[in-house]
């Protein structure tokens, strides 16, 4: 039995598969928006929810300091990219789609700086 926190195999699928699916329409350029195209959007994960229908898509502009534009960009765009998923997937619905920032980089970026911190570093070399 499973947490209801932890994804099933069936949602971990589900959001690879539409990850990769976006991650390629973003690519390629086909959902036709110049923006789009020049914020560069990476898709770092896809999170579907236990029914499915809702697939909570974590992307990353190339462009620092481009998260809202790429957001608000992407939501308006929403329904148009679903529609373009649905021919390359094989799924009973196709989900809504919402976009969020990926923040796992800034939070490494955090921990990475921590650590280096010369404080920090005394403290762990005194534990050893």
């Amino acid at each position: 039995m499973t947490s209801s926190n932890t994804p099933t195999q069936r949602q971990l699928r589900a959001g690879e598969l539409i990850r990769h699916a976006l991650a390629e329409i973003l690519l390629r350029g086909d959902v036709g928006d110049p923006e789009l195209d020049r914020l560069k959007v990476g898709v770092h994960e896809v999170a579907m929810s236990p029914d499915l229908r809702i697939a909570t898509v974590y992307v990353r502009p190339l462009l620092d300091g481009q998260n809202d534009l790429a957001l608000k960009t992407l939501a308006r765009h929403a329904r148009y990219m679903r529609g373009l998923l649905a021919p390359r997937l094989d799924m009973k619905f196709m989900p809504e789609l919402r976009f969020r920032v990926d923040t796992a980089l800034d939070y490494a970026e955090r921990i990475d700086r921590l650590l280096k911190d010369p404080a920090v570093a005394r403290d762990l070399a005194e534990k050893k």
